[in-house]
């Protein structure tokens, strides 16, 4: 008898979901993800994705890298047949997510940080910001 009272409890100690602290998780510890943009064919649904990342995990720290091609939806005026990025990037940043464009894109370009957007912020590198924010200040990566 013990043993199948031992054996129902342990089926339903294994259909319950396992809580950040009982996964190993600190639930202290803030989620924080880097978004990577090098193309911006792929920004409305890197905005999208951040959107239902936002909703989904309440106070997840984003920061949005671009450089290359990626910069491109955060320069003035920057649009697609969707209409201009901005009202989106500045939903994105009222809910404090960070956008980065990486300043030796801009150099190769010839092109200063006046010919980005307010909402963003110019960085020296963005593929450096990339491995500063995984190595040390122990972001998660994703590419959209």
């Amino acid at each position: 008898m013990k043993s199948v009272l031992f054996a129902a409890l342990l089926a339903v100690a294994s259909a319950v979901p396992l809580t950040a602290t009982a996964a190993g998780m600190d639930p202290l510890v803030q989620e924080k993800v880097v978004y990577h943009v090098n193309d911006a064919s792929v920004a409305r649904v890197a905005m999208r994705n951040i959107e239902n990342h936002l909703n989904a995990s309440p106070g997840v720290k984003i920061t949005v890298v671009t450089h290359g091609k990626g910069i491109d939806f955060l320069l003035n005026e920057a649009k697609d047949e969707k209409g201009a990025f901005a009202p989106q990037v500045a939903g994105l940043k009222d809910r404090g997510v960070i956008f980065d464009v990486c300043r030796n894109t801009l150099t190769g370009r010839k092109l200063d940080d006046s010919a980005v957007i307010l909402e963003a912020q110019v960085v020296p590198s963005g593929v450096a910001e990339i491995g500063k924010l995984q190595a040390r200040e122990g972001y998660v990566y994703l590419k959209p």
